[in-house]
């Protein structure tokens, strides 16, 4: 895909990820997507920006020191305005884990949980609009909600953003829609009820574009990280699902 110069609501715009160990995951990332960290020049702040290139591409803030909230990747949907989704997610079904606020002149952000426990975060952007580029070796790839309540999560998303998922598939075996405008799809929602290991609750799942999965998966391990599923074949390219060095997940996606 070319460089990302439209923000389309209620579609992701951005990723970040929330870090017990920065420094490490400077290393992590930009040795495995040759990614670049940059510096908040909003005073007081510690949050990064990863970029490939020129491009911004992802987040990082660093954990509190008394969390005990894992490690993880957040996904951030596009709004016109947050306060107003902020209200249709709530009459929806979802809860609000953190009210609207302003980040500079940035933009405007909340995080929510959606009915089926998925967190997920809110963007109005003003300055900032979120990816540069997506769809290449190095950029986000993909979005994708697992959840364990299709049904219910479904009804939200069209509820509160607006969605008109297109069905992929609608069978016991394999329940998955995806999002987006006709011909450029930007995330999915699939049925995890029968594949999601015990008690790993609903999730938003960031997919990061690679040359080579095995390679990658390969360089994941050697660098500290995990491969909890090994690089598999589908419709759709090579895939790996892997974790970086403290545990949070993301899923490995071939870029022909």
């Amino acid at each position: 895909m070319p460089a990302r110069d439209a923000t389309r609501f209620g579609e992701p715009c951005w990723a970040d990820l929330l870090t017990s160990d920065p420094d490490g995951a400077r290393e992590f990332y930009g040795r495995l997507f040759g990614w670049t960290a940059v510096e908040s020049s909003m005073e007081g702040s510690d949050y990064v920006t990863f970029r490939h290139g020129d491009a911004d591409v992802a987040g990082m803030a660093v954990q509190m020191p008394d969390s005990e909230s894992p490690d993880v990747w957040s996904i951030y949907l596009a709004v016109e305005d947050v306060d107003a989704s902020t209200v249709a997610a709530r009459a929806a079904g979802g809860q609000v884990l953190a009210e609207p606020m302003n980040i500079g002149s940035m933009g405007r952000m909340a995080i929510l949980s959606d009915p089926t426990g998925a967190t997920v975060g809110l963007w109005q952007p003003i300055d900032f609009t979120g990816f540069g580029v997506i769809g290449e070796v190095g950029t986000p790839l993909w979005h994708e909600l697992n959840t364990l309540d299709y049904p219910a999560a479904v009804a939200f998303y069209e509820k509160a953003f607006g969605w008109t998922p297109s069905v992929l598939s609608d069978t016991d075996e394999f329940r998955y829609s995806t999002i987006g405008a006709e011909g450029a799809m930007v995330a999915g929602i699939f049925d995890a009820s029968a594949h999601l290991p015990a008690g790993m609750p609903s999730h938003w799942q960031l997919y990061l574009g690679v040359a080579d999965v095995a390679a990658a998966a390969a360089l994941v391990t050697e660098l500290g990280g995990t491969v909890l599923q090994e690089p598999w074949s589908a419709e759709f390219g090579t895939f790996s699902r892997v974790a970086d060095r403290t545990g949070a997940m993301f899923v490995l996606g071939s870029v022909d």
